[in-house]
C-alpha cells in the first residue's frame, strides 16, 4: 500500500462493538489479567499496556502512522513539540559530549541548547544553514555526538542540505537528527537522506486545525530504545485524546498540505511582485538562494511565507491590524492562516545580534498559509501592505 492509504487504514484492532473509526482509550492504567502477568509487563518479557504513562493504544496508533509516513522504525510521542526536541537531545547526551547544530532554529530550540544544556556541560557548534561541507567537516570534534537541525527553518526558511549532512554523520558515526515539522512527511523525509531520528512538533500541521498540543520522534530503535526509557521515566507523555485527535489528522494530512502548498506559493508570487513588500522568501520561489535544494529534498514548499517590510514594529503592526482575514498568533499549521512577528514573538527572547545573524529584523513577518480561497488572502494581505503605507506616511 502506498502511504496515503497506510495513514488512513492503520489503526488498533477492532473491538467487540465492531466499530469503523478508532476507538479512544481514554484511560489512566490497565489491568492484568492474573499477578503473573503483571511480573511479564514489568519485567517486559510480556509486551502489554500498563499505564498511560509508558503506553496507549491510542498513542500507539498516532506513533505507528508516523513512522510509515517517515519511513522509521520506531518511534515515542509526548506531550508537545518542545518536550520532543528535548527528549529527543537529553535522552542521547551526556556532560562532555559537544552537539553540531544549524544556526537557524526556533527559539526554544536555541534556548535548550544554549541554556539548559550547557549546564549539563554539553558544548555546541552552530553553523549558518548554507554552511559548506567543509564548514560541516571543520565543526565536528573528538567528542561530537550529535548533528541537530530544522529544514525549513523557523521563521527564516532556511535549508540544510539534508544529504550531505546525511554523509557527514554516517562518516564520523553521530546521531543525525531533524526537526521536520515546517515540511511534514507529506513534502519531506528526512531518514531516506540518512537521518537517525526525525522529530515534530504535531501541533502545526499534523494536528492542522489548532486543536492540540503533541510531539513525536521517530528514527531507528537503537535511539528510540533510548527515548523511550527517558520518557518513561520522566513523564513527558502524550494525552490520549490529543493522540485520538491527532491520529485523525494524519489521514488528511497530505490533501491539506497540497492545499497549503498550492496557496503559499500563489501567496508569495503575488507579494514579490508589490512594489512596498521589501523581500519575500518561501522555498519554490526561483528568488529563494536555496531554491535549487528545495526542489531537490522537497516535494514542495510548504506552507510558510515570510516577507520583510520597511517602517520597523510601527509599519508591521499598521500591516498586521489591517488584515481582516488572517489571525494574529503565534502558532502556524493551521486550516486558518495565522500570522505573526517573529522579533517580538517566538524569537523575542533571542539578543539582537543572533536575531542579526537568522535574519530576524522587526519588519519580518510570518505567514503560516492556510486553506481559505487564494482570491480571498491575496486581497487581503495586498490591501493591508497598502494600508499600513498610507499609515506610515502619514505618521
Amino acid at each position: 500500500m502506498k502511504k496515503q492509504t497506510k495513514a488512513i487504514r492503520t489503526q488498533t484492532p477492532k473491538t467487540k462493538y465492531r466499530e469503523h473509526s478508532t476507538p479512544l482509550f481514554l484511560t489512566s492504567s490497565f489491568t492484568f489479567e492474573s499477578a503473573e502477568q503483571g511480573k511479564a509487563l514489568f519485567e517486559e518479557t510480556e509486551d502489554g499496556n500498563i499505564y498511560s504513562r509508558f503506553s496507549n493504544p491510542t498513542v500507539q496508533e498516532f506513533v505507528d502512522k508516523v513512522c510509515l509516513l517517515e519511513d522509521c522504525e520506531d518511534g515515542v510521542a509526548t506531550a508537545t513539540g518542545m518536550a520532543a526536541v528535548f527528549a529527543s537531545m537529553a535522552a542521547l547526551l551526556k556532560t562532555g559530549d559537544h552537539i553540531i547544530a544549524s544556526r537557524a532554529l526556533f527559539g526554544s530550540a536555541h534556548q535548550v541548547i544554549t541554556q539548559i544544556l550547557s549546564k549539563w556541560g554539553i558544548t555546541h557548534t552552530y553553523l549558518d544553514a548554507d554552511a559548506s561541507e567543509a564548514d560541516w567537516e571543520a565543526a565536528v570534534q573528538p567528542n561530537s555526538k550529535m548533528v541537530y537541525l530544522e529544514t525549513p527553518s523557523n521563521p527564516g526558511l532556511d535549508l540544510v542540505d539534508l544529504a550531505m549532512v546525511g554523509r557527514l554523520c554516517k562518516k564520523h558515526n553521530l546521531i543525525f537528527n531533524v526537526d521536520n515539522c515546517f515540511a511534514s512527511p507529506a513534502l519531506q523525509v528526512p531518514a531516506e537522506f540518512g537521518a537517525d531520528l526525525v522529530l515534530h512538533s504535531a501541533t502545526k500541521f499534523m494536528d492542522g486545525q489548532g486543536r492540540v498540543l503533541g510531539g513525536v520522534v521517530v528514527g531507528k530503535k537503537e535511539y528510540i530504545k533510548e527515548l523511550r526509557f527517558f520518557c518513561r521515566q520522566t513523564g513527558p507523555s502524550m494525552s490520549p485524546f490529543n493522540a485520538w485527535v491527532l491520529t485523525k489528522s494524519l489521514e488528511t494530512l497530505g490533501l491539506r498540505m497540497d492545499r497549503h502548498c498550492s496557496n503559499a506559493l500563489q501567496l508569495a508570487e503575488a507579494l514579490e511582485k508589490h512594489p512596498d513588500v521589501k523581500s519575500v522568501r518561501y522555498p519554490f520561489l526561483e528568488s529563494h538562494p536555496q531554491h535549487g535544494l528545495a526542489k531537490q529534498q522537497m516535494s514542495a514548499g510548504g506552507a510558510i511565507v515570510t516577507i520583510d517590510l520597511e517602517g520597523g514594529f510601527e509599519r508591521v503592526s499598521a500591516f498586521m491590524d489591517a488584515l481582516e482575514i488572517a489571525s494574529l498568533s503565534s502558532n502556524l499549521g493551521d486550516t486558518r492562516t495565522i500570522v505573526t512577528n517573529p522579533n517580538t514573538t517566538t524569537h523575542a527572547k533571542l539578543k539582537p545580534e543572533e536575531k542579526k545573524a537568522l535574519g530576524i529584523t522587526e519588519g519580518l513577518i510570518r505567514i503560516s498559509v492556510g486553506l481559505e480561497d487564494i482570491e480571498d488572502l491575496i486581497e487581503d494581505f495586498t490591501n493591508a501592505v497598502e494600508v499600513s503605507v498610507k499609515s506610515d506616511i502619514l505618521g
